[in-house]
């Protein structure tokens, strides 16, 4: 049994189908990242597994309990820890205060260990909180309960370079505990540094289910040449160059050829630096599933 399991939903929102046809399971121990820009369908089916809305057909698991089944699901919810794209909490209370109310209700095991990690300002009010204190509070809730699976949407937003580096740090650590992680993103270039598997979101169908690993190999490699005499996008006439630009000492491709080829292409110029690098994910995405095209807004929060 998979902790979320997915099978054929369907959600539509009278004459708009925000997600049509998805399957995907999500293993047990792994970090899962679902991707779509904005609008995509991601909350959508974030919302669906935790039962605040009924598909309109298909089935949805989470850890083995039917998520239309509201008995059965709150039988397992315990084990669930969750965090929506835009927490909101009880506004007139502190940090402190909503943290003894959600201890009282699952547990609070993990509480004291995730504040060393993110601080919110526990003695504030809330509605005094900036949207990346908010966003931290909303996380340390999600695990102070110890949950074996956590669903998150868009864990990072509003969160600082610093702050979203140590969450990255924080989930590749319950990867090793065995946490099932899933979460949403629009920011593809994350899902390089903590995640096993990733599913891609396209105008509320799903583009793809890909291995991290085997995402970036067949996006190859970004490559950027300078010679002696100068080197134009003409001279590289080679298969496996895609994307060839001029740049201000040479040019830069995308190549995702024989290397063995490309020295050999190469062999004719007095070559002063060659860098190869993998590709951004977003260029990789680019590449496999084209531009995805404005969906209108039809998930909600509340």
């Amino acid at each position: 049994m998979s902790p979320i399991e997915i099978d054929s939903l369907r959600k539509e929102y009278g004459d708009t189908v925000a997600v049509s046809d998805l399957s995907v399971a999500v293993e047990a121990g792994e970090i899962f990242g679902f991707l779509g820009p904005n609008g995509a369908g991601k909350t959508t089916v974030i919302r669906t597994l935790m039962g605040f809305h009924a598909p309109t057909t298909g089935e949805t698991r989470v850890l083995g309990a039917d998520a239309t089944d509201e008995s059965a699901l709150v039988g397992v919810k315990e084990r669930v820890g969750y965090l929506p794209a835009h927490p909101t909490f009880d506004s007139d209370v502190t940090g402190r205060a909503f943290l003894d109310h959600q201890a009282s209700l699952k547990g609070d095991a993990r509480r004291e260990d995730l504040l060393e990690l993110f601080d919110p300002p526990l003695d504030r009010k809330v509605r005094e909180y900036s949207t990346g204190n908010a966003q931290m509070l909303g996380l340390v809730t999600a695990f102070m309960h110890d949950p074996d699976l956590v669903i998150l949407d868009e864990p990072t937003a509003g969160l600082d370079p610093l702050k979203q580096e140590r969450f990255n740090e924080f989930l590749r650590a319950e990867r090793e505990r065995g946490t099932t992680v899933f979460f949403s993103s629009h920011v593809l270039g994350e899902v390089r540094r903590v995640c096993d598997r990733v599913g891609v979101l396209r105008d509320g169908k799903l583009a793809a289910v890909e291995d991290v690993d085997d995402l970036l190999s067949r996006g190859g490699k970004r490559v950027r040449v300078r010679t002696v005499d100068g080197i134009a996008p003409a001279d590289v006439d080679l298969p496996g160059a895609v994307d060839v630009e001029a740049l201000a000492d040479g040019v830069g491709f995308t190549f995702t050829g024989d290397f063995n080829d490309l020295l050999d292409a190469l062999g004719r110029f007095d070559v002063v630096e060659l860098d190869v690098e993998e590709p951004p994910l977003e260029d990789v995405f680019m590449h496999f599933y084209g531009e995805p095209e404005p969906t209108e807004e039809v998930e909600s929060d509340v």
